[in-house]
């Protein structure tokens, strides 16, 4: 690949790809008072020193002399994204093909042994702009905690109230999380400029590394399949399979991804016409970013084949309950469960429309 065949983004805000429930609850995160000091003293700088040392001590850290071709493209897909200086990557030993990113000041990426065989190289550098996307986009810090609360967890089997409380902050950040795993599969486009090698990642993802045995096209209609998916228990299931997940389904993804690709964001950044990040303003973002975040899961609960609105009313009234809204807060208007034995005892007349429950999902804090 080579190094000057793909378009470089000057100066490109990591708003050009942050999905709209991404960016909403990042901006949450950033006007609450204190929010960074809070996220240190939660974290601490042991904990971050802690994570590297662990990783040099039991990985191998790429450089242009060791895993010279992962180098090259962390530095391409570092340049294209105009990440600088460049993070710390490492591999360590897997046997699953397998990324991530963590870290508070300085974050830094590990690729497991298995990735490297795993990705083609245009595969690969789609995977490490996705992380690289991650940095970019802030996330790494919220994805350190969200590792460490769910370790607390474990810890307060014990303690009820401890542990519902641990177990309503886990599920209020993976929802976050797998949001933000959408934001980076759009900068991981951005690094490759390739849609079909982002969706070949994504395909083996769930099947395995026989691309040559696999069909995207058929790939993209079991995905449409999944999420026409509408009988009898059907949406609860599928609710039910991702709450501990920290990613979508592969097959989610891809049709996130291709609905960016087609609506016309993708091809505007190709063409230079995408926000700067000199002209970030988290203070005045914030309010924009919270209504894009209302307008996208209300278009996600109305645009889907899949009745998942109705089973997703019982996380939001959770959610509610955690964010001080109560009981009967999370539910879109019209849609309702099946029958008395999808919520016994309900007897509430029309629930809130759903841009006021994504107003107080997004705005109580």
């Amino acid at each position: 690949m080579a190094m000057t065949s793909r378009t470089r983004f000057p100066d490109i805000s990591s708003r050009a790809w942050a999905h709209p429930a991404d960016a909403a609850a990042l901006a949450a995160f950033s006007r609450l008072p204190g929010a960074r000091e809070i996220l240190g003293r939660l974290l601490g700088s042991t904990t971050e020193r802690s994570l590297r040392l662990s990783t040099l001590g039991g990985g191998a850290r790429v450089s242009d002399s060791q895993f010279p071709q992962v180098h090259r493209l962390v530095v391409e897909a570092a340049s294209i994204l105009g990440l600088s200086p460049l993070p710390e990557v490492y591999v360590r030993l897997g046997v699953l093909p397998e990324a991530s990113t963590v870290g508070i000041e300085r974050p830094f990426v590990i690729l497991s042994s298995a990735a490297l065989d795993f990705w083609a190289e245009d595969e690969l550098l789609a995977v490490i702009g996705h992380e690289l996307g991650h940095i970019l986009s802030g996330h790494a810090a919220y994805k350190t905690l969200l590792a460490l609360v769910a370790k607390a967890q474990a810890f307060l089997g014990d303690s009820l109230l401890g542990a519902a409380a641990i177990a309503g902050l886990t599920s209020a950040l993976r929802e976050w999380d797998r949001k933000s795993e959408l934001s980076a599969d759009r900068a991981g486009l951005l690094a490759v400029q390739d849609p079909q090698a982002v969706y070949r990642a994504l395909m083996k993802s769930a099947g395995g590394p026989r691309a040559a045995e696999m069909d995207l096209n058929e790939f993209f209609r079991q995905a449409r399949d999944y999420d026409a998916a509408s009988e009898g228990l059907d949406s609860l299931l599928k609710l039910l399979d991702v709450l501990g997940d920290s990613h979508p389904f592969p097959g989610v993804r891809m049709v996130a991804l291709q609905e960016w690709e087609r609506g016309g964001s993708y091809e505007k950044i190709l063409h230079g016409d995408y926000p700067r990040r000199s002209e970030d303003d988290p203070e005045s973002q914030a309010d924009p970013a919270f209504k894009a975040a209302r307008e996208s899961y209300a278009q996600d609960f109305a645009s889907s084949q899949d009745p998942l609105a109705k089973a997703a009313g019982a996380v939001m009234d959770a959610l509610g309950t955690i964010l001080g809204g109560g009981p009967g807060k999370g539910r879109a208007e019209g849609s309702k469960p099946e029958g008395d034995q999808a919520n016994p005892g309900h007897t509430s007349g029309p629930g809130p429309s759903v841009e006021d429950l994504l107003d107080d999902l997004f705005r109580k804090r």
